[in-house]
């Protein structure tokens, strides 16, 4: 376990800490204690069962903390500022291995600003959070008398019991459980008394092992999901081998009737009847329109597409989904570290295609994805300030995020575009480019690059629609997504199939005589994202309860993000594999 840093601290110290994740104070830091050691019972969030994402600090309801001495506690890491944690200390006296009897330790006396607080948590079904030694866990606030009831009355009820039954390993705490008990009805001018009471107990579990119990391995591996790896996995392997004998079939025709070509002569050649993609060959290596923007895409999708495999690999070894935080610290530390290949592949691109604005390129390379992501999260982040939630990113995360863009992205972007255009920056196409752009003969509607793009990523979304669905879930829904090994496979096939339709997909357009073959490719394979899109609407309306403006904007502004990005990634695999598949075609073909 690590240091954990201030997100208003300096960038060096916030990458430390967003790389080495560990605990607060104390004995949290080995998980190791004492008998009679202080145990730190954190209080986190509540809000609504229905609207996950919309949480708010433990004690904006007029709950009261017990008498135990205040412990501060600070931002843990960067992650968890812009997760929302809010861990406060719940006052309440918890020693290892010392049983606690039901005792009372704070009371309150309910005005009516403070009954209608606790009546509209119950309403809505509130839940709260609360942490034991890194170990989450979860309680109700209350219930109404009548299920059917508005809860605005003297019909509500809640909690005022906290059962703690801790398990554990040796000196080590492997297991929390919190029960609640004893309602209380909500009335104006009643006294009520909050009490708690500690049970402890020896446990087998490994401290390694603890986490295990949060994990649901009956809905993540259940058979539906073996099925469609299954499923996928076969469909990689008939897209392969169509494409494999689709193409070489008739690119052996091709080369066949070329090579007579050759033979014949030029009145000859005048005379016949010559078409397909051979005839592009002038053209089809033209510099594409919009140039910085295109290369500042690609560079964007190889970091991302980086970020991924390394945050996947790393989270099967080390399962940093059982550490507060650490998978979006590890992501951002990633994120950081790799954007050299940001520059490396967008400013070589854009050296190759003739670029001469490079500074231009580069920090739109360097900065068109995190300025997407903090336009989106500081949009949110107005509404979370207007509902109070603790969600609402705090003024010292913005500018460690904005120094983290400008002190250390923008620097190594610099580096990999110097590298990128010095390295493999020399044009080293295998044909001789035309002074003149040859006119784009007309053809049939369905090979319209719109029309491409459509229908291009129809295949690849159909590989990892299902894994979708358990992604959602565990975002959205009380589900820990752990089957990274899953991800990673999904993964690796949604790739094969977005270069394979991609490579398919631009045969047919520049068979056609049609060489703007570079956006076409791009935008196809980035098309799966339209289609993820708007499957998260249909699991918006049909598999969730969610409500409100926050929770609505919350949801399909971060889906958004999430669909860009795995269109960035898609649509620059499948430009790369198409552009491996174009160059090794021209390069076979003589030509004059």
């Amino acid at each position: 376990m690590g240091l954990r840093g201030s997100v208003a601290s300096v960038v060096l110290w916030t990458l430390w800490s967003a790389a080495t994740p560990g605990a607060v104070v104390g004995d949290e830091h080995s998980h190791e204690y004492r008998s009679g050691e202080q145990v730190v019972v954190w209080a986190n969030t509540v809000g609504p069962y229905h609207n996950r994402q919309e949480t708010y600090a433990y004690f904006s309801l007029p709950f009261c903390a017990g008498g135990k001495d205040s412990i501060g506690h600070y931002h843990e890491t960067l992650s968890e500022a812009l997760q929302g944690v809010e861990l406060e200390f719940s006052g309440l006296d918890v020693a290892f291995g010392e049983v606690v009897p039901p005792q009372k330790y704070c009371a309150i006396q309910l005005d009516e600003a403070k009954r209608r607080a606790f009546a509209y948590a119950v309403r809505n079904h509130y839940w709260y959070q609360m942490y034991v030694d890194d170990l989450p866990v979860w309680g109700i606030v209350g219930q109404l008398d009548q299920p059917e009831g508005d809860g605005d009355g003297d019909d509500g009820y809640i909690w005022t019991h906290k059962r703690f039954d801790i398990g554990y390993n040796g000196n080590r705490i492997v297991e929390v459980n919190l029960t609640a008990e004893n309602k209380a009805k909500l009335a104006t001018g009643a006294d009520i008394p909050f009490t708690y009471e500690v049970n402890w107990k020896k446990s087998d579990i490994r401290f390694e092992d603890r986490f295990d119990k949060y994990l649901d391995p009956n809905f993540f591996q259940h058979r539906i999901h073996w099925f469609s790896i299954f499923n996928s996995f076969m469909m990689v392997i008939f897209l392969v081998g169509l494409v494999s004998m689709i193409l070489m079939r008739t690119l052996r025709k091709d080369y066949a009737r070329y090579s007579k070509d050759e033979d014949l002569d030029d009145l000859e050649r005048d005379l016949g009847d010559e078409y397909g993609w051979k005839q592009v060959h002038g053209d089809v290596f033209r510099p594409v329109p919009h140039l910085a923007m295109f290369s500042s895409l690609i560079g964007t999708g190889f970091h991302l597409t980086t970020v991924t495999l390394t945050v996947i690999i790393f989270t099967i070894f080390g399962e940093l989904y059982t550490e507060r935080g650490s998978l979006l610290s590890t992501s951002i530390f990633i994120f950081a570290a790799t954007s050299p290949v940001n520059g490396y592949f967008g400013g070589s691109l854009y050296a190759r295609m003739g670029g001469r604005v490079w500074i231009k390129q580069m920090l739109l390379s360097a900065f068109l994805l995190p300025a997407l992501v903090c336009g989106t999260a500081f949009f949110i982040n107005f509404i979370a300030i207007y509902y109070h939630a603790s969600r609402a990113i705090p003024i010292g995360t913005m500018i460690a995020v904005t120094c983290i863009c400008i002190f250390v992205i923008l620097p190594l972007t610099l580096v990999g575009t110097v590298l990128g255009r010095n390295l493999a920056g020399q044009p080293d196409f295998p044909c001789r480019i035309n002074a003149v752009p040859r006119p784009i003969p007309e053809k049939k509607w369905f090979m319209e690059p719109g029309i491409i793009i459509m229908l291009g990523g129809i295949l690849p979304f159909g590989s990892i629609f299902i894994e979708m669905y358990f992604i959602f879930t565990s975002f959205w829904a009380y589900k820990i997504y752990y089957v990274y090994g899953f991800m990673l496979l999904v993964f690796i096939i949604l790739m094969i199939v977005t270069v394979c339709v991609t490579i398919v997909c631009t045969y047919f357009l520049l068979n056609a005589e049609d060489y703007r073959w570079q956006w076409t490719s791009f935008m196809a394979a980035a098309s799966t994202s339209s289609y993820v899109y708007f499957y998260s609407i249909y699991y918006f309306i049909f598999k969730t309860k969610m409500y409100g403006l926050f929770q609505t904007t919350f949801y399909f502004g971060y889906m958004a993000l999430f669909s860009i990005g795995l269109g960035l990634m898609c649509g620059t695999v499948g430009y790369f594999g198409t552009s491996l598949f174009v160059r090794k075609i021209y390069s076979t073909v003589k030509i004059d």
